[in-house]
């Protein structure tokens, strides 16, 4: 890479990173969508994985106290189910599919029955949930609008929401290395250096939104989360179907 398109990338980074750090989510959903259309898939799902292994976990370090350890042991027993069947068919998609598949996952969950409640408490809707979107997160790099229906019946406020789901998400992104870094026929290999950067970006980005995140309320965290999450997806469809018409 070069130097403009290394910082160009960090910078993205640091945003993407500062977005999850205040809402738990949606900075992966970018961060995922600009690698795609720059480097190779696997390479793309590797670098995607470091970076948010590292924002997830600074993360969960700074609102450690919050953490709802239960639910994630239930959730990584679905993640190692996952990664054990599809290494099975050690399946790597298209690009424009990745996208298709990035954009519907919202709409997807927001489909399912209100009725749907699952219990962060219980072992089997643990182990659903955590196969689920560590699946997604193989065909897609983030699996972030299904987890979030894993907490509903938990009644978790902003900081255990955001706190426990970067740890489920540190497990998830772990699987997606394992998968991506060993598993399928083309794997993707990382500039060390950019490992290094894309680190410390992260880090920084999680790092300075704490104080936004402890400013806002309840209400807003969900309110601008929603939006925003939306807005993001409805691109990603867009952008998939114009690339596979295109083909």
């Amino acid at each position: 890479m070069s130097a403009a398109l290394v910082a160009l990338l960090c910078a993205v980074m640091v945003a993407t990173a500062f977005l999850s750090g205040v809402f738990g989510m949606a900075g992966g959903l970018i961060l995922m969508g600009v690698l795609l259309m720059l480097m190779p898939l696997p390479a793309a799902m590797m670098l995607h994985g470091v970076t948010q292994m590292a924002s997830n976990g600074w993360r969960a370090f700074l609102w450690r106290a919050h953490i709802q350890w239960r639910s994630v042991g239930f959730y990584m027993v679905g993640c190692a189910v996952a990664l054990g069947l599809w290494s099975l068919v050690s399946y790597t998609p298209t690009r424009p599919i990745a996208l298709l598949f990035l954009g519907l996952s919202p709409f997807v969950v927001r489909l399912a029955p209100a009725s749907l409640k699952p219990d962060p408490g219980n072992l089997l809707h643990g182990t659903i949930f955590g196969a689920l979107c560590t699946s997604l997160m193989l065909l897609t790099g983030v699996s972030g609008p299904l987890l979030d229906t894993y907490f509903l019946g938990g009644m978790f406020d902003r900081k255990q929401l955001v706190a426990t789901k970067a740890i489920c998400q540190v497990f998830g992104h772990l699987m997606k290395l394992i998968y991506f870094g060993g598993i399928v026929a083309e794997v993707g290999t990382l500039d060390p250096v950019m490992v290094g950067l894309a680190i410390a970006a992260s880090m920084l980005g999680t790092t300075l939104a704490r104080r936004v995140l402890e400013a806002m309320t309840d209400a807003q965290f969900r309110r601008y989360a929603d939006r925003l999450i939306l807005a993001i997806a409805t691109y990603y469809v867009g952008h998939a179907t114009w690339l596979l018409a295109m083909t």
